[in-house]
């Protein structure tokens, strides 16, 4: 299935998308969930397949403002470095452990929504990542059992304000900025893809390939992201894992190359779909 969250007519829901139209089934639960972060808490999605197939409370695809596929993820936990020609491009140190930072759910719109420059700096730059949704509530989570924790997946834009990323070792500025990144269009469901399957990222700038490759190039894998980060904080259903961003990003380009207003940006993720940002100035 694909689940996403949206607003239609100043009201804020959540469905499943069947062709070209989102099934209201904030509404087909009687207002029991009113947001998809509520109705993965149950553990319990096998309720939405009948209403999505059978198409009541149906809404164009092209009526509705996407918000992120979790508005408000109660954590948004980014993996840095965590493919090998990024952290050499960054000319980074190995590490035994995941490189981590946090996003908060202000920074993040939804597909089709403009990302934001900000008037404090001219130095926004794109990255293209797989990011996971938590189903399944756990705290110190093994390998072999990570995948039932896992809702299902969707594309990220971690938009970076590279000048304040860099004003010291700690990532939280440069990566915070409101509406710089994106999460979406939709999560598809973890029972429509594999365990391990391999994904492939795809980032593109006004049409240009800019990023490509695939979660078999990841350093920490997915269920090792699961693994070490319950093991500091219980995951909870909703939460939002970005498994890192590919060589290719703007600031290691020769000369740079950062987002401007009127620019198109693109995160294309195989068997899920395409994250599209309009870009403008803040």
């Amino acid at each position: 299935m694909k689940l996403l969250s949206y607003r239609h007519l100043g009201q804020d829901s959540w469905g499943g998308v069947n062709d070209d139209f989102v099934v209201d089934l904030q509404k087909a639960s009687s207002g029991k969930f009113p947001t998809l972060r509520s109705a993965l808490s149950t553990g319990d999605l096998t309720w939405m397949a009948k209403h999505i197939k059978n198409q009541v409370n149906k809404i164009p695809l092209t009526a509705i403002d996407y918000l992120p596929v979790i508005p408000e993820p109660s954590k948004i936990l980014c993996a840095g470095l965590n493919y090998e020609d990024h952290r050499l491009e960054s000319n980074r140190a190995p590490t035994e452990h995941p490189t981590l930072f946090i996003r908060f759910p202000s920074s993040q719109v939804g597909h089709g929504q403009p990302l934001l420059i900000p008037r404090e700096s001219t130095q926004l730059d794109y990255e293209g990542e797989i990011a996971v949704i938590i189903g399944r509530r756990g705290r110190r989570i093994s390998i072999a059992n990570a995948w039932e924790h896992v809702a299902g997946y969707t594309a990220y834009q971690d938009g970076s304000v590279r000048d304040w990323q860099m004003h010291t070792t700690q990532f939280i500025g440069g990566k915070n900025f409101e509406a710089t990144g994106g999460l979406g269009p939709w999560m598809v469901t973890r029972d429509e893809i594999e365990n391990n399957a391999e994904l492939e990222l795809i980032t593109r700038l006004n049409g240009r390939e800019l990023q490509r490759a695939t979660t078999k190039s990841l350093i920490f894998s997915i269920p090792r992201l699961i693994e070490y980060i319950s093991t500091f904080t219980t995951l909870e259903p909703g939460d939002v894992i970005a498994t890192g961003t590919p060589s290719g990003v703007g600031f290691k380009r020769t000369p740079p190359l950062y987002l401007k207003s009127g620019d198109r940006v693109e995160v294309e993720v195989s068997r899920i779909g395409t994250l599209i940002h309009p870009v403008i100035s803040e």
